[in-house]
């Protein structure tokens, strides 16, 4: 029993995908875990996983284990979005920010009660943070969504 839960937890996380079994159908959760399975994970500016992410590269990596594919830049990312306005942003829903300048340059993955996945800069980790926040609720600029509203 031990060694089945050790080995369990060494193995990789793979999303049930919407199609299988017993899983939700809402891609937006399944593309909501596999950017939570990853927190922890550092910072590296260009990465795209599984080992090291930036901002958009955590997103690209989410929705392609989905077999999704999207534009690889945060820019990108939001001028290809289909809005969703902030009121109705629901778990998988992309936040996007301008942090410096007049591009998008930081997106995020939201997970409901204004909090959402990213890969911060400078040295960070993928983990959690609030849309609540000063530096975010100052640079956010909207909201979309990647995939298809219906598998």
């Amino acid at each position: 029993m031990l060694l089945a839960a050790t080995l369990a937890a060494c193995t990789p996380f793979r999303p049930r995908l919407p199609d299988e079994p017993g899983t939700t159908t809402d891609r937006g959760v399944v593309l909501l875990r596999v950017a939570e399975s990853r927190i922890g994970t550092p910072y590296r500016y260009g990465g795209a996983g599984p080992d090291a992410f930036d901002c958009s590269g955590l997103v690209t990596y989410a929705h392609r284990e989905l077999g999704l594919t999207v534009p690889r830049t945060a820019a990108e990312q939001f001028a290809t979005a289909t809005p969703v306005p902030r009121t109705e942003l629901r778990p998988g829903d992309l936040v996007f920010f301008r942090l410096a300048g007049r591009e998008v340059s930081h997106v995020g993955i939201y997970a409901g009660g204004n909090r959402f996945v990213h890969a911060p800069q400078g040295g960070g980790h993928v983990r959690m943070a609030s849309l609540d926040d000063e530096y975010f609720r100052r640079s956010f600029v909207g909201a979309g969504r990647l995939y298809p509203a219906h598998p």
